[in-house]
Formats: structure tokens, C-alpha cells, sequence
């Protein structure tokens, strides 16, 4: 994502009117990548959790649910998104953005939902 998507995208969400939803499951797995992937340190994960734990609601998924097939460990989004009836995920993740849509949510990259809002 370039910086002026992102830019736009976090000006969107962070309005009143919007709420973003998480669970622990979900920061646990972001935890793991930031990590593994980018190799920050303990100290700098523990900042950007607080940092994110600042602008997230957490929830406790209810429900727990089968429907990405090709990788379960993204069922933990959905799952957030039905405990928070939300109405949008939005992500680059290929698996999720595959369904389109699952019980009304609508899965879009932020580009795409910067287009519908």
C-alpha cells in the first residue's frame, strides 16, 4: 500500500463514526509477524501493540468458523468481524479477499473501500 492510500485510509477509520475491531488471536498472529518478518525487537512490538491497543476495540469471537479453506488461520478474522458485526475487512490478504463477502461482510482491499465510502 503507498503512503497516500494509507494516508486516506487511516483518515477514514479513525473518524468517529468508524470503529476497528481486533481480537487477541489476531494481535497474537501480528505479534508473530512483526517479529518474524520484519525481525523488530521485543521493546519496538510491545510500542506498536500499545500504539494499535490505543484505536481498537478487542473482541472475543463467539463463534468460531470453517470458511477459508486454503488457509484456516485467517477464519480468526471473520470470526472477529461477525462478534463485531462488522460491516467491512478490509485486507491484501488473497484468502480473504477470495470469499468477497461472508454473512453481509463486505472483504475489500483499502483501495476498494476507499472507492465505496
Amino acid at each position: 500500500m503507498d503512503g497516500s492510500v494509507a494516508q486516506k485510509l487511516l483518515f477514514k477509520l479513525l473518524q468517529p463514526s468508524s470503529r476497528i475491531f481486533s481480537s487477541v488471536e489476531i494481535l497474537s498472529e501480528y505479534q508473530k509477524v512483526l517479529n518474524r518478518d520484519f525481525d523488530y525487537s521485543g521493546s519496538e512490538i510491545t510500542y506498536i501493540l500499545e500504539k494499535i491497543l490505543s484505536f481498537v476495540t478487542l473482541i472475543k469471537p463467539v463463534a468460531k468458523v470453517n470458511v477459508v479453506k486454503e488457509n484456516p488461520d485467517d477464519n480468526k478474522i471473520i470470526e472477529c468481524a461477525l462478534a463485531s458485526s462488522s460491516e467491512y475487512v478490509i485486507t491484501y490478504d488473497k484468502h480473504l479477499l477470495n470469499l468477497k463477502e461472508f454473512q453481509g461482510i463486505k472483504i475489500a482491499t483499502p483501495e476498494e473501500f476507499l472507492r465505496v465510502i
